[in-house]
């Protein structure tokens, strides 16, 4: 008994340091050229700021669904940022006054009226291993 106490004693901070999976189904890829790109924040403060992304990563477009999957990431809160990166320049095109000319989409949300949603309204929770859903727009 007291060595099992003494095991859970041990263990107990790598449980609580547990890492998770979100998978992504970015949905509305129109074509399998170029690549996507996912852009994770960890807080409102840095949402949508190229120079604060908390984690980023990029798979090769796959037309109609492709899977974008991130491994290791602690519990807690997260807003995503994704786009069809159609020419691998590695950044959202815009026209001249700043409409994206790129597919994109947002975890859980879709673009306001005048620009991008909110990060509380993009924010998913991440407590175990997740699968979501992207559609572009």
């Amino acid at each position: 008994m007291r060595v099992l106490c003494l095991l859970i004693l041990l263990l107990a901070p790598l449980l609580s340091a547990a890492q998770n999976t979100l998978e992504i189904q970015v949905e509305g890829v129109d074509s399998s050229e170029g690549l996507i790109q996912v852009a994770v924040y960890n807080s409102e403060a840095t949402f949508l700021d190229e120079g604060e992304v908390y984690f980023t990563d990029s798979v090769k477009a796959v037309k109609g669904t492709t899977k974008v999957s991130i491994s290791d990431l602690p519990a807690g809160e997260y807003a995503l940022a994704i786009f069809h990166d159609r020419n691998s320049n590695e950044r959202l095109d815009t026209n001249w006054i700043g409409v994206p000319k790129e597919p994109y989409g947002f975890s859980n949300a879709r673009t306001r009226t005048f620009g991008p949603p909110r990060y509380r309204d993009c924010v998913l929770k991440l407590q175990k291993d997740m699968i979501i859903q992207v559609p572009l727009e």
